[in-house]
């Protein structure tokens, strides 16, 4: 039995800080990672997805130079080159945090898969370890729904779609999340058909009807075919995969299948029954504010725990943790606002209330809206597609959420997020200076007219 004082399971962006911070503070820690270090952020996430969107993009705008009065030739991808710039900022992520963990005394990280034998307890590689405080920070992977035929059907998920060397001829998504549109767009834009799925009656879901309808012309306009209210009843090897829409039936057939409905946790990997650890009925591991277990002395972060599944809500764990475990503090998960940014082109940045949500939650409210092209920054750019939203208090004048599909969007957001941060009632944006032409000035014109 070897004892450490903190086991942290998993390097995402939560437990990787944690651990080395842990080992800063005197405690002897152990770091256990199966693949690679950063979690699905840095590895198959945020890192490459933004990485090839950027490529994506330069396609986007070389054939649109046209429209800006600059003659350029025909654009040709190559998917081998996107694919080895991607690797190679990977690489650079990756390797700067493996440095990091090696060179940080007190900590070691392990190669390893762990599972639990006992609430303080792990089978790690042929070892045994032990520890008063063991965090989980193991992570999700993509979700393979049970739709008959999809097992033999040769699909791709967000990890393996992102290792292709050629473009395909007609990608096919099966889900109108938040990553199955960034993928969409991305593959449109190197030169593929692309057709997405979504069984829901618009896309992303969690969003106002404006927005995700919005969103859904832009893809409409970009040439993606979007089939919405489309259940899935059965996928073929070529790949052909039959969609029922109504009362009509018929096959949509593709060169590639991404399958982008949903993520599962890695919590089935652990043994948690051996430790006593609850999970709700879909694995995701149950924890209160302080982000505690059932067990003591346990904690889960990060995607597994099935709070928002976004990098900086993983590192705002790792931050609460470090309060609570390192420095006395009592900080918890309760009331923190939760943005989000989708890389769509036009971006869509959210922040608190929707509108749908401060309608059901009875919220006393009004709304200033504003579209791209009343922006001058962005009528200038050529970039007018979409607009902004604002949920206000009628009571305190104080912003309750806001979402922006338009160009930069989540740069936007966060202007607003820091205003709501501060508490300030949506006057002082109103009232406030802001140098022109930026996208930044516009704020004054959301609001001018309420």
């Amino acid at each position: 039995m070897e004892k450490f004082d903190v086991i942290i399971i998993g390097s995402g962006q939560g437990g990787d800080p944690l651990a080395r911070e842990c080992a800063k503070a005197g405690r002897k820690t152990a770091l256990i990672e199966r693949s690679h270090v950063g979690g699905t952020c840095i590895n198959t996430g945020c890192t490459p997805t933004k990485t090839m969107v950027a490529s994506a993009r330069v396609a986007y705008l070389s054939r649109r130079a046209a429209d800006y009065g600059v003659k350029t030739g025909a654009v040709d991808v190559d998917m081998s080159k996107v694919r080895a710039r991607k690797r190679r900022v990977v690489q650079e992520f990756r390797q700067s945090g493996e440095e990091k963990d090696t060179h940080t005394p007190g900590l070691e990280l392990i190669r390893a898969e762990a599972r639990f034998t006992d609430s303080k307890t792990l089978a790690v590689a042929g070892r045994e370890l032990t520890a008063e405080t063991i965090v989980i920070d193991a992570g999700a992977r993509p979700r393979i729904p049970p739709i008959p035929g999809l097992d033999q059907a040769n699909h791709l998920d967000n990890e393996s779609v992102m290792e292709l060397d050629t473009v395909p001829e007609h990608l096919v998504v099966l889900g109108g999340g938040y990553i199955g549109v960034e993928f969409a767009q991305m593959f449109c834009r190197f030169g593929s058909r692309v057709t997405v799925i979504q069984k829901a009656n618009q896309l992303v879901e969690r969003e106002d009807e404006d927005v995700a309808g919005a969103l859904a012309d832009i893809f409409r306009q970009d040439g993606i075919e979007v089939l919405l209210g489309a259940e899935i009843t059965k996928v073929e090897p070529g790949p052909a995969v039959t969609v029922k829409t109504g009362e009509r039936t018929h096959k949509v057939k593709g060169s590639h299948l991404l399958v982008a409905i949903g993520r599962t946790p890695n919590s089935d990997r652990l043994d948690l029954p051996a430790a006593g650890i609850k999970t709700d009925p879909r694995g995701w591991i149950a924890v209160n504010e302080k982000l505690e277990t059932n067990v003591p002395g346990v904690y889960a972060i990060g995607d597994v725990n099935g709070e928002p599944q976004f990098t900086h809500i993983s590192y705002d764990d790792f931050r609460i943790l470090k309060s609570n475990l390192l420095e006395g503090g009592a900080k918890t998960t309760r009331d923190r606002l939760v943005p989000y940014t989708a890389f769509t082109d036009p971006q869509l940045g959210r922040v608190g209330l929707s509108e749908r949500q401060a309608i059901d939650q009875k919220v006393p409210h009004k709304i200033a809206k504003m579209p791209m092209e009343s922006v001058a920054r962005a009528y200038e750019t050529s970039e007018t597609r979409g607009f902004m939203k604002a949920v206000l208090s009628t009571e305190s004048k104080q912003i309750l959420g806001f979402a922006v599909l338009g160009i930069e969007g989540g740069e936007i957001m966060n202007m607003v997020q820091i205003a709501m941060m501060g508490k300030l009632p949506y006057t002082a944006l109103r009232d406030g200076i802001f140098a022109h032409p930026t996208l930044g000035e516009s704020l004054n014109n959301l609001f001018a007219k309420l």
